[in-house]
């Protein structure tokens, strides 16, 4: 019987024992650590992991302000669900809607006043949480290698062009 891994073109290419596992491990820690500082958020901020960097991109943009349609590729999510977050923000006060100056269509999100103290409170809390499930538990060649690692791995997910099938898009 042929390998797995060295199937003719146009077969499937299994993962070997070795790929399986790395990957298995990848879904596993990528799902705890997610879900931790989510909860560390939700407990501590009242807010979910995604709002938070909403909050945190709008923090670092020019006058706190960014077009939904710039925020939405940022996040990496669709522009629905970037409408329901900030639907979410704006009704606790932490972000509002403005009109673009210059397309009347689109629309700016802006980090208000309250919003950007909520995340100034918020921020000692996540980044120990983070320093904590991550780096904390590597050595610094291993963040340096996992940094790497990640730049290529997206890299390689992130298509140019009008045919890009990608979140922010839709």
């Amino acid at each position: 019987m042929e390998s797995m891994t060295t199937a003719p073109t146009g077969e499937t290419r299994w993962l070997t024992d070795e790929e399986q596992s790395v990957w298995r491990s990848y879904l596993h820690a990528t799902t705890l650590m997610e879900d931790h500082l989510d909860r560390q958020l939700q407990r501590d901020a009242g807010m979910p992991h995604i709002y938070y960097g909403l909050l945190v991109q709008l923090s670092r943009a020019p006058r706190r302000r960014k077009r939904m349609t710039a925020l939405a590729r940022d996040a990496k999510i669709t522009r629905s669900r970037l409408s329901h977050a900030v639907a979410r923000l704006e009704k606790n006060g932490w972000v509002r809607r403005e009109d673009c100056p210059s397309d009347k269509r689109g629309q700016n999100a802006v980090l208000t006043d309250e919003g950007f103290d909520v995340l100034a409170r918020s921020a000692p809390g996540h980044v120990a949480a983070v320093r904590q499930v991550m780096f904390s538990r590597l050595t610094p060649e291993q963040v340096r290698s996992l940094g790497e690692i990640m730049q290529v791995i997206a890299g390689g997910l992130q298509p140019e062009g009008a045919d890009a099938d990608l979140p922010w898009l839709r």
